[in-house]
């Protein structure tokens, strides 16, 4: 079979953002269509396509996994070879992929900052035979390593359909509904779907302008999953006037590396961030965490290290603004925090699409725990990632 003859996931294209009414047919099609899911061969030897900040967490899945993969192809090989993460890793540009290769490898994808069917249809057209997104493959050693990025939701009972139905009708603005649905295709059918007028915006994921028109002086940030500190600093450069960060992190090695960036970043030693050594959770007590994968690091039974589980309300922290980015263990840490939110009412970022919770249940718990609060959905990546709402108190717009 030709690359052109080939079964690809499906991409529609929406001209007009949708309403309340429109979302909801939307949501029935997306409920009742048919998913297509990419086969994987075994038998194959593994290819990356992209060099970016997504292939090398790849490359350190697969390493976790100890699969190597045989070769790496990228748009501009000569950069991918001059990163020595890369050393000992064939690299070629796809037009320059030798023939072979393209008929006996399992082509991974390892790109989220562009729409997967174009990439899909260009590499079939270049002759490539096996073409899948990276998360798929990763999500059949889920019992050996947590990365969730693959999940997918098999069906949508009409119970799931009535509490999206809620979602839907409590977010703010139809670009929420627009990325919301986008969203949904993804992970129920494995189709990319995009709407005119809701575009993705990799560079802004926390700092939308409906969050940066809120900010002022003073903000207290609670950084949690703060990974190696990059949100914070990116914080304290919008806001240099910021009264107190604290940086929520229970990897070492991660820690590790967020206090060298720390050191670069906060030269006043009577300004500093606030360190914590601890997960959040809906309350305190230990559990296991699976540290050493950057930033996929997660509480997970996999995990060979027993993290401190602390719930956001025994922290005596005043977030006015708060970034949760848990991979799947945010609706625990917002059960934690009800007091805090119900006290402080701090803007919240949380990222809601390393597992089912975010389709509706953190959404809703949100939209019935928070009163007066308004809700924004964005996506800042491709294939299903990047999702995060925003929770944005609305006397702080009237302020």
């Amino acid at each position: 079979m030709t690359g052109s003859a080939r079964m690809r996931h499906g991409a529609r294209a929406f001209s007009t953002l949708p309403g309340v009414v429109r979302s909801v047919g939307l949501l029935e099609e997306i409920a009742n269509g048919s998913p297509y899911v990419a086969p994987i061969r075994d038998d194959l030897r593994i290819g990356l396509y992209g060099a970016g900040d997504f292939g090398r967490m790849a490359l350190d899945v697969l390493t976790a996994l100890w699969i190597k993969p045989a070769f790496l192809i990228d748009r501009n090989p000569d950069a991918a070879r001059r990163n020595p993460v890369f050393d000992g890793i064939p690299i070629y540009a796809p037009e320059e992929t030798p023939d072979a290769l393209k008929d006996q490898a399992q082509i991974l994808v390892t790109v989220a900052t562009a729409a997967y069917a174009p990439i899909e249809s260009a590499l079939y057209d270049h002759g490539f035979q096996h073409v899948a997104p990276f998360y798929d493959y990763s999500e059949r050693y889920r019992h050996i390593h947590p990365l969730s990025n693959g999940w997918r939701f098999e069906g949508l009972a009409a119970h799931d359909q009535a509490m999206i139905v809620h979602v839907l009708q409590g977010l703010e603005d139809d670009v929420s509904r627009a990325h919301h649905l986008q969203f949904l295709a993804w992970r129920r059918l494995r189709q990319e779907w995009t709407f005119d007028g809701a575009p993705i915006d990799p560079s802004n994921r926390y700092f939308i302008p409906e969050v940066e028109t809120l900010l002022g002086t003073g903000e207290h940030f609670v950084d949690a999953g703060a990974y190696r500190g990059h949100v914070s600093v990116d914080f304290a450069r919008r806001r240099p006037d910021w009264d107190s960060i604290a940086a929520i992190e229970p990897d070492p090695l991660n820690r590790a590396e967020m206090e060298r960036g720390f050191a670069a970043a906060f030269q006043d030693l009577n300004k500093q961030p606030m360190r914590l050594d601890c997960a959040l959770g809906a309350a305190n007590g230990e559990a296991a965490f699976h540290h050493g994968l950057g930033y996929a690091s997660q509480l997970s039974a996999t995990g060979g290290l027993l993290a401190r589980l602390r719930a956001l309300d025994d922290l005596d922290l005043a977030p006015s603004f708060l970034k949760l980015h848990l991979e799947g263990g945010e609706l625990d840490a917002l059960k934690g925090a009800s007091q805090t939110l119900a006290k402080h009412r701090p803007i919240i970022a949380a990222t809601i699409y390393h597992n089912d919770d975010g389709v509706w249940r953190t959404p809703l718990y949100l939209m019935q725990t928070l009163k007066n609060y308004r809700f924004l959905l964005r996506l800042h990546a491709w294939c299903g990632t990047g999702a995060v709402l925003y929770a944005l108190p609305r006397e702080r717009s009237e302020a």
